[in-house]
């Protein structure tokens, strides 16, 4: 999973030194990542538990800490009680002022599948200030800009969901092309493409897009 995260980064996202591990209280990854490549990790409360089982130390969790025993004294606590705002759109509030901009979030998906979407709902709203690369099990998902290229994902599933709609998209580089085609939930969507060559390039004209690339 790292070695495809790394290709990723390297050509959608230009590489930052301020990279950032965020991990969600949704399912915890099988195989975590190289902890080493980031500045800075951090949980939402919830997720906390899946850090100390696997005796990783965060440098700081966020949360109103309704799901947590016990709240631990070595590592810094930041607690955002305001119930009008998911924890993950709160910690994300916290990083951008903290100045970092480029997270990679772990656990948005699995569990209570509200939860998932809400996750979906929040990376829309942050769009335009953070770059939010999402990872599983199964590969990673990100929002799409208007014009979104990457590589390393030849043979690839790719998926095209819009949310709710994204308007004039064409594609290269997968098996079934779209040519300034919309795409809109309960209409069409671009479920299970293939990547068909090395360099992928998708662009749209308005809306939103959410890109899943499986392994």
């Amino acid at each position: 999973m790292l070695k495809l995260q790394l290709r990723f980064l390297s050509i959608f996202a230009p590489m930052q030194k301020q990279r950032v591990f965020l991990l969600l209280n949704g399912d915890f990854p099988k195989s975590i990542p190289n902890l080493a490549v980031y500045h800075i990790i951090c949980a939402t409360d919830g997720a906390y538990q899946h850090l100390k089982k696997h005796h990783i130390t965060p440098d700081f969790i966020s949360g109103d800490f309704d799901s947590i025993e016990e709240i631990p004294k070595n590592i810094e606590v930041i607690t955002t009680p305001n119930q009008e705002y998911t924890d993950f759109d709160k910690i994300l509030k916290i990083l951008y002022k903290k100045g970092y901009t480029n997270v990679d979030v772990f656990g948005a998906s699995g569990k209570e599948q509200d939860h998932f979407l809400g996750n979906l709902n929040t990376a829309i709203t942050w769009k335009k200030k953070l770059k939010l690369t999402f990872f599983d099990d199964y590969g990673f998902y990100f929002l799409a800009d208007n014009v979104t290229k990457f590589t390393g994902c030849i043979h690839k599933t790719v998926s095209l969901i819009p949310f709710p709609k994204a308007k004039n998209i064409t594609t290269k580089g997968l098996q079934y092309a779209l040519k300034g085609e919309d795409l809109k939930l309960g209409k069409r969507i671009g479920t299970r493409n293939k990547a068909i060559e090395n360099n992928i390039e998708i662009t749209f004209t308005k809306g939103n897009l959410f890109i899943f690339i499986n392994k």
